[in-house]
């Protein structure tokens, strides 16, 4: 944007709406307007704010939440450019959630991979390979457990990375985690059983439990994870944990209480159904074992998904049965449905197999471990004091608490207004987030999304919104 255009812009001190809000509406519908083309140069924040006469974190503010709806894009030594037009039909006051949006992706949105990491080039040559050498029984309906290359070289895969010593008639291929979970249910519950959970916890699994007619008991979780001596008494069937990065607090459940898990689920003549949706992804010291691979009483079902290591609209995922469930999860599986779509399990196979999973997963690990450190350097920078920022070993977000702003219902609120999707850390919990297991108040932020450089422009449209 050449200086005159800006040198004619005056400010509204009298309004009672702030000057980066003035400044940003301006710009906007110069966008909208056509008045500023794609690839145009804005000032630099320094420069434009010696020309208006405002401080510049007035420049800094504006200009963060036009890089946050994508009207802006910085190009390093290029300075920051007009990245596209909005249309013009559209009120400029009106909250841009769409503009929030990138294939469906809002900022902090969790349960989400980095989605600019799918090998999109790849993935179509496999599936376009597996096309092509349809024919036959690859047309007629797939094995119900689950195509069995599929099966194979998850039972490899599993073997190599987690110890999970597991033959593929073990292995049934679910529609992501909820299948599996869906799955295990059938097959050691009935309704009305006690079931284990969490607290917090993993707030689809503990709606699926509740749809089908299961009582959950909670059970705190403290910075060693699921304190199961809290529960040794309890007549369930079934406890549902999460033990890499526990889901939301992301903690390890510590040896300790992996080997109390265990002894409980033999005592108690009962099961574990072990989620190890994230488990990839470990960031400092040893990754931690799967509990699957500690159970010599064969009462653990062990889930994974592909959709945080592929993409969720995949939906595909597994279950590791206990040996004595193999032939019930069979005939479970022939009783519920027909399979999944045989042409996506065949080029996951294919991509396992090759050798293209364990290359994507370790690009994927160096991408979180440097966008997780960037945004939580932002955060710091950007709040100070004023913040508490939960950084664990692993995992897919970060879980900021803000001691001094109130309710994170509220603040959760006000991000979903300003387009943001952080989450409530106190909705995931049941009974004890007001316990003596800690603060059950905070904000969790997904970085899987955010590159390192829009970090601190996210971060500065963050604290925006929570005012």
């Amino acid at each position: 944007m050449p200086q005159p255009r800006f040198a004619r812009f005056r400010f509204d001190r009298s309004s009672t709406t702030p000057l980066n809000r003035q400044l940003y509406d301006r710009i906007r519908a110069a966008i909208a307007q056509g008045r500023l083309r794609p690839g145009e140069r804005v000032p630099s924040a320094r420069s434009l704010a010696a020309q208006l006469g405002v401080a510049r974190g007035t420049i800094d503010m504006a200009y963060a939440r036009l890089l946050g709806d994508g009207l802006l894009v910085t190009r390093g030594q290029g300075g920051t450019i007009v990245s596209g037009t909005i249309p013009a039909a559209r009120p400029a006051r009106e909250p841009a959630k769409a503009a929030d949006t990138r294939d469906g992706i809002r900022p902090f949105q969790m349960g989400l991979p980095a989605l600019d990491l799918v090998p999109r080039k790849l993935w179509s040559r496999l599936v376009m390979r597996e096309v092509k050498r349809g024919a036959g029984e690859s047309l007629a309906y797939p094995d119900a457990m689950g195509v069995f290359a599929l099966r194979r070289a998850i039972a490899s895969y599993l073997a190599l990375s987690r110890g999970i010593a597991a033959t593929p008639e073990q292995i049934a291929v679910t529609s992501g985690y909820q299948g599996a979970l869906d799955l295990a249910a059938r097959l050691v519950l009935k309704k009305g059983d006690a079931v284990l959970f969490e607290d917090p916890g993993y707030g689809f699994a503990r709606n699926a439990l509740r749809g089908l007619g299961m009582r959950l008991q909670p059970v705190p979780v403290d910075a060693e994870g699921i304190d199961i001596a809290q529960a040794r008494r309890s007549k369930a069937r079934l406890a549902v944990v999460t033990p890499a990065h526990q889901a939301p607090l992301g903690v390890t459940l510590s040896p300790a209480r992996r080997r109390a898990l265990l002894a409980w689920a033999r005592d108690a003549r009962a099961f574990v159904l072990e989620d190890d949706y994230d488990c990839e992804f470990h960031y400092s010291g040893f990754k931690p074992a799967a509990l699957k691979s500690l159970d010599g009483e064969d009462r653990v079902f062990y889930a994974g998904s592909f959709s945080k290591v592929l993409f969720p609209a995949l939906r595909l995922g597994y279950l590791v049965l206990p040996a004595r469930f193999a032939d019930d999860g069979a005939r479970h599986c022939r009783d519920l449905g027909r399979g999944h779509a045989s042409l996506e399990q065949a080029a996951l196979a294919a991509f396992l197999a090759e050798g293209h999973f364990a290359r994507h997963l370790r690009r994927m690990r160096q991408a979180y471990k440097a966008r997780r450190q960037a945004l939580a350097e932002a955060l710091q920078d950007a709040f100070g004091d004023g913040i508490d920022v939960t950084l664990p070993a692993g995992g897919l977000h970060i879980v900021a608490r803000f001691p001094n702003r109130g309710a994170d219902k509220a603040l959760a609120a006000r991000c979903a207004a300003h387009g943001l999707a952080a989450s409530q850390l106190s909705a995931q919990f049941i009974k004890y987030g007001a316990g003596k297991y800690g603060a059950g108040e905070g904000l969790l932020l997904s970085f899987t999304n955010i590159a390192e450089k829009d970090a601190p422009a996210l971060v500065a449209r963050l604290k925006q919104a929570l005012g």
